[in-house]
């Protein structure tokens, strides 16, 4: 038994997203050294959140030497999601995974919970947690089925992930975090422990909003970035002098308030993997690669209890095409930014160093990513 000065330690060393551990403001978004992925423009924030609706919200552990590990939330909006379920769909690109509540989601095309993202032996107390916070909300007192979403990748490098120090108060403390606007990004949540490439990553998002003649809607992306494969970058063949890491496993969510239903979300987060394809991965065996998507759009909530559902009218199969070309775009650019935001992190006697910024920048400019005065 741990002593409890050594408790009181622990438990001083825990942080939330917006404490005594920031984000190293000098380390830039891909955007903001002037590259372009893609053809459409970025949401405000250039963020999930730009979703009208969306929220995010991290915890994040870094205690001692050797807990590197965090809880990330995504809430598709700000009310009793198992009263106002909305449509989703989970697509699986290599299920080596332990994403819990996915089949339930494409059973029913509805996500009834927040997604979460966690460490991967966090899963059951994380997903136990989400329970709780679901039963303990008003209007849910007589709910006796709840279907929890969450997410996860394998941090155990840098984190002691058998320790598994994510707690209750943990999960609440995320979801109760979670807002609109700018989102953290790199070592933060559940981005906190994780590697992509070889480089340290973590958290990313990315967003596009489409021509109004295509129906001006908006698709945001978050990533937890934790996969290998051969780094390209704006289609800058990075690895060639960076090196590269063959293993790992990614959770993409993707939202948007296009008026989609279960089965054009399927589609959608289809697409998704055509951007992670473009950063390099090679979905390798022991990668779980997974895309959990939703649609915000109000006329398509799904009322608990209701023995009808009339959704107001649907994008028809013609209409996808540019929503297929915005999500595509904002994976990739969400899965930069895990990479540019990181920073160096040391933990349970592994270092792992973030991109180098200059050398990137520099093949980036010989390659002609970034224009050159």
């Amino acid at each position: 038994m741990r002593s409890t000065a050594t408790v009181l330690v622990t438990l001083s060393l825990t942080i939330s997203a917006s404490s005594a551990f920031p984000q190293t403001e000098a380390r830039p978004r891909i955007r903001d050294l002037g590259v372009r992925i893609g053809i459409l423009q970025p949401g405000p924030s250039n963020a999930i959140t730009d979703v009208p609706g969306v929220k995010v919200g991290h915890t994040t552990l870094i205690r001692g030497d050797n807990i590197r590990t965090g809880v990330t939330a995504i809430l598709p909006h700000g009310g009793n999601l198992f009263q106002e379920k909305v449509p989703g769909a989970v697509f699986v690109g290599n299920a080596f995974g332990k994403l819990i509540g996915s089949t339930q989601v494409n059973e029913l095309g509805e996500i009834e919970t927040p997604i979460l993202l966690t460490s991967t032996l966090a899963v059951g107390r994380v997903a136990d947690a989400l329970i709780s916070y679901m039963l303990k909300l008003p209007g849910n007192e007589s709910v006796k089925s709840v279907n929890p979403l969450v997410g996860e990748t394998n941090d155990g490098y840098l984190n002691d992930i058998r320790a598994r120090p994510i707690a209750e108060e943990d999960v609440f403390s995320a979801i109760a975090n979670a807002k609109g606007g700018p989102v953290e990004e790199g070592v933060v949540g559940a981005g906190t422990g994780t590697i992509a490439f070889g480089f340290k990553s973590g958290i990313g998002t990315s967003s596009r909003t489409l021509a109004d003649s295509d129906g001006g809607y908006t698709v945001g992306v978050l990533v937890q970035a934790n996969f290998g494969g051969i780094l390209s970058i704006a289609g800058v063949p990075v690895a060639k002098e960076l090196g590269s890491h063959p293993d790992g496993s990614i959770i993409i969510v993707v939202a948007t308030d296009a008026p989609i239903d279960h089965r054009n979300l399927n589609r959608l987060a289809s697409r998704a993997m055509l951007g992670l394809a473009r950063t390099g991965s090679n979905e390798s065996n022991g990668s779980g690669d997974y895309v959990i998507d939703f649609s915000t759009a109000p006329g398509l909530r799904i009322q608990a209890g209701s023995p009808m559902y009339q959704p107001n009218m649907l994008l028809t199969n013609d209409r996808m095409s540019p929503l297929f070309e915005a999500v595509i775009e904002a994976t990739e650019e969400a899965i930069y930014n895990s990479l540019f935001r990181a920073r160096d992190m040391t933990g349970s006697g592994h270092t792992v160093k973030a991109l180098p910024l200059k050398e990137t920048i520099e093949l980036l400019k010989k390659h002609g990513a970034i224009s050159t005065p």
